[in-house]
């Protein structure tokens, strides 16, 4: 049985993901065109699409918004309300020169975790996660367990 609502391969609103890119000791962050977030900086992410693993979903978020490679590398923290999901990822940066997609995001930026938190249109989620990155770099460690008759595209554990 699947976690995600059967719909056309869709985003969902109610999975959620979002990941900290380190690249030459500054974090990877974008401006924001819309929604409660409009004009504000935040961590990159966005929504997991039908049947797809949320590791996938950040890198292909992160890729589609700034054209950044990356890979989760740990689950750094979970937060749930009643209406949706969010997990954040720490993500091992590959390749790519970070641009703007120039329609979810109108500016990418490369900032010092101090200099992020000095920012007043940081959002407050992005703000309480890189406090927690800046005095605590762990989260729960991706695993190379492989459950039996499973592949790598259909399942991933972390923390074990």
């Amino acid at each position: 049985m699947s976690l995600f609502k059967k719909k056309e391969n869709k985003s969902t609103p109610h999975f959620a993901v979002c990941g900290i890119v380190e690249i030459d000791n500054k974090i990877l962050l974008v401006k924001h065109t819309y929604g409660v977030a409009k004009d504000r900086i935040l961590l990159p992410g966005g929504y997991v699409k039908e049947d797809e693993l949320p590791t996938f979903a950040i890198e292909r978020e992160i890729f589609e918004e700034t054209s950044v490679n990356c890979q989760a590398k740990d689950l750094f923290s979970m937060q749930f309300k009643s209406e949706q999901w969010c997990a954040v990822f720490t993500m091992e940066y590959k390749s790519g020169t970070p641009e703007s997609d120039g329609y979810e995001n109108s500016e990418i930026l490369l900032l010092t975790i101090d200099e992020s938190l000095e920012r007043d249109d940081l959002t407050n989620m992005s703000r309480e996660l890189l406090n927690a990155y800046k005095n605590n770099k762990n989260g729960l460690v991706k695993s190379d367990y492989l459950a039996k008759a499973r592949t790598k595209n259909d399942y991933v554990i972390f923390g074990v």
